[in-house]
């Protein structure tokens, strides 16, 4: 009998030193934090495209605000949330793709949100792009202090699905955008942000040092030909309109697609989440560059031991920001940790 204990010891230490070790990028005792709390503006598997909060002190680890209820009624659309150069906050959304404006909505603080513009873009105008069929599919907004603009993405398609052949939508889906001041007044008709010939959707922009990212999703099904299909990839340029190199290796496994890309508290690494669709699970690939290398952290286990980040359940993608610790305040004393909802698995 006491061989046996020896032997179940011997797995159970086995089990734990198997573990993934936790995440880098978070603070040491006594140290501040350089990103101190984020935010997660997101829509929910029952409730999609409308939007919810979670936050986050150290980026891994997330909790529902307002007892899992939505924040804002008027909002519609996949939330992408950006802060502008005074300061305050703008969400754009669209009711549906089939819908032809794009609204955007202005805040100060993340609460009260109030309607900025509306801005129908004239899809068929877009040069190289006459037959662009009339969708728009998830808005999302970058500010580039180098150019004083805003530039605001999105993905149309070309060519009609079938029942026997869906994904030849999905395949022609490009993506196009276009520039403002203030989001008001839009330069001209869109355009489109790649050169290369392949799908692409949820593209979000960020610039680091003086390199500008794509960070997209292959929209291309995945074949033993494609085998980088439905996975999250990133294209990189020096300027913000491009051209873009063809993206990178996939940092994700296939099937996931909404990346969110935030600095870890301590500033030193990234983090990089995207959904496993349909709102199955989220995944973690944490890098200390954008050019990589990546790899993939352990969550949504639901063993606490291999959860080195958590989610509440049925979350559905949306946008991560980095918060100040005064406004993650504001939020939670505005809508309160939803201790219910993010106790149930």
């Amino acid at each position: 009998m006491k061989h046996f204990k020896f032997i179940f010891i011997l797995l159970g230490l086995s089990s734990v030193l198997a573990q993934q070790p936790d995440p880098p990028g978070q603070v040491e005792a006594g140290e501040k934090a350089v990103n101190e709390a984020y935010l997660f503006a997101h829509m929910t598997h029952k409730d999609y495209g409308r939007l919810y909060y979670s936050v986050s002190k150290d980026g891994l680890h997330w909790q529902n605000l307002n007892e899992g209820e939505r924040v804002f009624d008027n909002y519609q659309g996949h939330p992408d949330i950006v802060k502008g150069p005074k300061g305050n906050y703008y969400i754009a959304g669209n009711t549906s793709d089939s819908s032809p404006d794009i609204n955007i909505w202005s805040s100060d603080d993340l609460i009260t949100w109030e309607k900025h513009a509306v801005y129908t873009p004239d899809l068929t105008a877009t040069p190289g792009y006459e037959n662009a069929l009339q969708r728009i599919g998830a808005p999302k907004l970058f500010y580039d202090k180098a150019s004083s603009q805003f530039i605001m993405t999105w993905h149309t398609p070309h060519k009609e699905g079938t029942k026997e052949d869906p994904e030849k939508y999905w395949a022609s889906q490009r993506t196009l955008f276009v520039l403002s001041d203030d989001l008001k007044e839009f330069k001209g008709p869109p355009k489109m942000l790649f050169d290369w010939n392949i799908g692409t959707i949820d593209v979000i922009i960020r610039k680091v040092d003086s390199s500008y990212y794509a960070i997209i999703k292959d929209e291309t099904y995945p074949t033993l030909y494609w085998p980088t299909g439905k996975t999250i990839r990133i294209a990189r340029s020096s300027s913000l309109l491009g051209p873009y190199s063809l993206p990178q290796e996939p940092i994700s496994p296939n099937f996931r697609e909404a990346p969110s890309l935030i600095p870890s508290p301590t500033g030193e690494v990234w983090y990089l989440y995207y959904e496993q669709y349909p709102g199955v699970s989220y995944g973690l690939s944490i890098a200390d560059n954008l050019n990589g290398p990546w790899y993939q952290a352990s969550g949504y286990t639901f063993f606490s031991d291999w959860d080195k980040y958590s989610l509440p359940e049925k979350v559905r993608h949306g946008s991560m920001i980095t918060i100040s610790g005064e406004e993650y305040d504001t939020l939670v004393n505005e809508f309160g940790i939803s201790i219910k909802a993010n106790s149930e698995k």
